[in-house]
């Protein structure tokens, strides 16, 4: 789950971290009076959004003159006009996609005066298992560039869970960054205070971009993006009651109210399948026959009727879905289950495009016949090299 920036600000202010003070503005009308409370004389007007890259962003349809999705203005009124411009629009960054994000919320917050852009990152290395903090002196919107052209620039520490982090893991940060004096101090407490955030909060990203040096030495987070387990956020409601459900896809949250694994993809074929790794080898074996998977979406081990007749009705509602594929082991999940699931769902929405099932394991014979006796158009298959080419076949005639 993700947040927006000022939600993970006031977070960041409630474990003692330096940021900037700012307001949100839901409407127009409230931005002027917002920017008033703050105290310049330079506000910066952020659109927000779940995405990275808005300040390079564009409006679609915008006014002339109207860049980015971060502004700075130079006056009340001024950041008044920028809020006006941003709300409601669709913004366009290299993280959306063509589609952009709509923006609902504006964040304005007092302006800074940078001496210098860092990146400061706490993120979980499935690699080693550990919290891993990332540093970079090359802060700023360019930072997926430095990772790409001079990865030599980026630093990362791991902590080992059983010492936890220490003082020394905040002044290697500091060091990397070329901090001096004082700053190495105040770095070593932010780093604390920011690994406590990320532990407490069950996060599995805390990005901070950029990390500055002020012109009078002191240390501020300009920009913060939080990302938090979702197997975790039963243990937080204070975080629950910070999802923005308009910032998802409206099929992901339609899964995720069934506990169902749903990824929206971009091809053409939909799978309902149980177990993950059999849901990749799926997707996987679709690609090879040469066509495109349209989603992932794992139904899980103890799946009823009622979530399968839901995933069916998932995957029908993406309009990009020309054919669909449902490959079942019964093991915990049974297959007469998941037949009487898919003849449910196809009478109560309807089936547009050709269906391919492949079923094998816990009661199959059973299923099977469930599915021949339904009298539905239903391609079978024998094994799952079988089901892809018939239903990448049907799909491409």
């Amino acid at each position: 789950m993700n947040i927006h920036e000022y939600q993970a600000k006031a977070l960041l202010r409630s474990y003692g971290i330096p940021v900037s003070d700012g307001r949100v503005v839901l409407k127009a009308e409230e931005a002027k009076t917002a920017a008033g409370e703050l105290d310049g004389p330079l506000w910066v007007v952020k659109s927000q959004i779940h995405a990275g890259g808005r300040g390079k962003g564009s409006f679609v349809e915008a006014e002339a003159g109207e860049k980015g999705g971060v502004r700075l203005a130079k006056s009340v009124e001024e950041a008044a006009e920028f809020a006006r411009q941003m709300l409601g629009r669709t913004l366009v960054t290299v993280q959306t996609g063509p589609a952009g994000k709509q923006v609902n919320r504006i964040y304005i917050e007092d302006g800074s005066d940078i001496e210098r852009e860092l990146y400061l990152a706490l993120l979980i290395d499935r690699k080693t298992s550990r919290v891993s903090i990332v540093a970079s002196t090359e802060g700023g919107m360019d930072i997926e560039e430095v990772a790409h052209s001079t990865p030599e620039k980026i630093l990362t520490i791991t902590v080992d869970p059983a010492t936890g982090l220490q003082d020394f893991h905040g002044r290697r940060v500091a060091f990397a960054l070329q901090l001096k004096g004082a700053q190495v101090k105040q770095c070593v407490g932010i780093v604390k205070n920011l690994y406590k955030l990320f532990m407490d909060k069950d996060m599995d990203m805390l990005e901070i971009n950029p990390f500055c040096v002020l012109k009078d030495g002191s240390l501020k987070l300009l920009d913060a993006k939080m990302g938090f387990d979702g197997n975790a956020i039963y243990r937080h409601p204070d975080i629950a009651a910070l999802r923005d459900e308009t910032e998802e896809d409206p099929k992901e949250l339609a899964a995720s109210k069934f506990d169902l694994n749903y990824i929206a993809l971009d091809g053409e074929i939909g799978c309902m399948v149980n177990g993950a790794g059999l849901a990749m080898a799926t997707m996987d074996i679709i690609k090879l026959y040469g066509a495109e998977p349209a989603n992932f979406l794992d139904v899980g081990g103890g799946a009823t009727k009622e979530k399968v007749t839901e995933a069916f009705k998932i995957i029908t509602s993406d309009p990009n879905v020309k054919g669909i594929l449902v490959n079942i082991f019964g093991g915990i999940m049974r297959c007469d289950i998941i037949a009487e699931g898919v003849i449910a769902a196809v009478k109560e929405v309807g089936l547009q495009v050709p269906l391919v099932v492949r079923l094998e394991g816990t009661n199959v014979e059973l299923g099977k016949k469930i599915i021949n006796d339904s009298g539905l158009n239903v391609i079978a298959a024998d094994d799952l090299s079988d089901a892809a080419q018939k239903i990448v076949r049907a799909v491409k005639g």
